[in-house]
């Protein structure tokens, strides 16, 4: 080819690898966005008061990591000196110990070595001072709820205009629907006992059982909401009231201010600090 020929034809090779660069730029676009949409995403809300208490004992995080989305939440146990530095102290050593996860196949056990890490550490935090929290902590991960709970803070499902319960609590009320459905004690002494309330496990102290772990993940759906709340919550609203709030078409944020407001309203003489996180799941 002569070179007038040549010059020719270069501003079509141009503009043909130009057309080129942009199909090839326009389909790696395409599948980052498909990727990216691929994820379920997390919308994640909180709110908490500190009611008529004179200091703030619940504690509260989240963290978006590789592995998941984690919320952890610990209620100090009131009239305790060290129930503040109790439910902090369990939230940052979980929180710590699930960003040590290499893998997502390690969550089974991450519960367990975090709920025994964190006894040890409020025990050492506390220097013998009397002190305890309970602890609620989920990971949402793919689609699927992992969790573990100590105590009688609740984690629970919003689906479809219904509560679905996920753990129980750690009281004694529970041991003794155990002794009344075995026969060794009467209904009445189940349900009349001044000690019904008194919590039978939870953090920090030496006689620390075990943390309850879900058996296998709960696999989410669209649009649901997982809740996590200390007994200020729902002491003090009813699972009509929350429905009523969960059920509006708001972000997880408005709903769990909603929450603590409708709470704050109702100003209760004796009302415990409350706290609650929502983690709704995405498309």
């Amino acid at each position: 080819m002569s070179m007038p020929e040549q010059h020719e034809w270069l501003p079509y090779v141009i503009v043909w690898a130009c057309v080129c660069t942009l199909v090839v730029l326009f389909r790696i676009r395409r599948g980052l966005l498909h990727q990216n949409n691929a994820v379920p995403k997390v919308e994640i809300g909180n709110g908490q008061t500190i009611g008529a208490r004179e200091e703030q004992d619940d504690y509260f995080s989240t963290f978006v990591s590789p592995h998941g989305t984690i919320a952890v939440l610990a209620d100090g146990i009131s009239g305790l000196s060290g129930g503040r530095a109790a439910s902090t102290a369990a939230v940052t050593t979980f929180v710590k110990q699930f960003l040590k996860l290499e893998h997502i196949q390690e969550l089974p056990e991450f519960f367990t070595t975090a709920a025994v890490v964190s006894n040890a550490e409020i025990m050492h935090t506390l220097k013998g001072a009397q002190g305890g929290t309970t602890l609620v902590a989920v990971v949402v991960e793919d689609g699927n709820l992992h969790w573990g709970a100590v105590g009688d803070s609740l984690i629970k499902i919003f689906r479809n205009g219904d509560f679905i319960d996920v753990n129980q609590k750690h009281i004694l009320e529970s041991v003794l629907e155990e002794r009344f459905v075995s026969g060794e004690i009467t209904r009445d002494e189940a349900l009349d006992s001044p000690m019904k309330n008194h919590l039978v496990n939870y953090l920090g102290y030496e006689g620390f059982k075990n943390i309850e772990i879900g058996t296998e993940p709960v696999r989410l759906q669209k649009r649901d909401k997982v809740i996590l709340c200390s007994d200020g919550v729902y002491n003090t609203l009813t699972e009509v009231e929350l429905e009523d709030i969960l059920s509006k078409p708001i972000s997880a944020y408005d709903a769990a201010q909603e929450i603590i407001e409708a709470i704050e309203r109702k100003q209760l003489t004796h009302q415990d600090n409350a706290t609650v996180v929502i983690l709704e799941k995405g498309w």
